[in-house]
């Protein structure tokens, strides 16, 4: 029995993967960063961040669920503020950058969580380890034209984690109790990126700025 040609484009549209709708976005690293604030001493908050955070974000935006993310932080970047310090996180005590120079993440779930609000869930890859972790995101923006005529959209996203889940044991009793170094860590990233240009398409004067 033949296939009309109506019926089969019908049949076709109905088969498409949702990705058609899709659009594909890379991060700018140079407006995209990594924070996190751990607790010292039980009695403050010590903030860091990574830089040379790379990757992809594929937005479906008539379907926002079947959205994905990947990224890649350089773990070597991380700076508190206090060279020592960051030499002692990147040392085996620690994040032990020579063994394990990148944090990852790669989404597995995208759900609503409200207007222009998402729960993320995926894969972090941290130290060796990987732990499923959710995102709570705030995004992503409408697209805005960049005077290159480059396309950008932003997110921001936070979650919690125990360092200790990820074999970041490393710390120092208080005489007056507690530990110097709190196992509960705090992560923020903004994130910036600007859509990818097709095949064909010239490409645009990026933002150095």
């Amino acid at each position: 029995m033949k296939m009309s040609l109506k019926s089969a484009i019908a049949l076709i549209a109905v088969a498409a993967p949702s990705f058609a709708f899709a659009t594909t976005w890379e991060l700018d690293s140079s407006h995209s960063s990594a924070q996190f604030g751990v607790k010292h001493m039980m009695v403050s908050t010590v903030r860091g961040a990574f830089s040379n955070v790379k990757g992809t974000i594929n937005i479906d935006d008539k379907d926002i669920t079947k959205s994905t993310i990947e990224t890649t932080i350089d773990a070597t970047t991380i700076n508190t503020n206090e060279p020592k310090r960051d030499e002692h996180l990147k040392s085996p005590d620690f994040f032990d950058t020579a063994k394990f120079p990148t944090i990852t993440f790669k989404s597995t779930k995208v759900a609503k969580a409200g207007a222009s609000k998402l729960k993320v869930t995926g894969d972090l890859t941290m130290h060796g380890v990987t732990k499923s972790v959710v995102l709570d995101v705030d995004g992503p923006s409408a697209e805005a034209k960049d005077p290159w005529g480059n396309l950008r959209r932003g997110a921001t996203a936070t979650t919690k984690i125990k360092r200790s889940d990820f074999g970041l044991t490393w710390n120092k009793a208080l005489e007056t109790g507690g530990f110097a170094v709190g196992d509960e860590v705090t992560i923020t990233l903004d994130l910036e990126a600007t859509k990818k240009a097709d095949a064909a398409a010239a490409p645009a004067a990026k933002d150095t700025k």
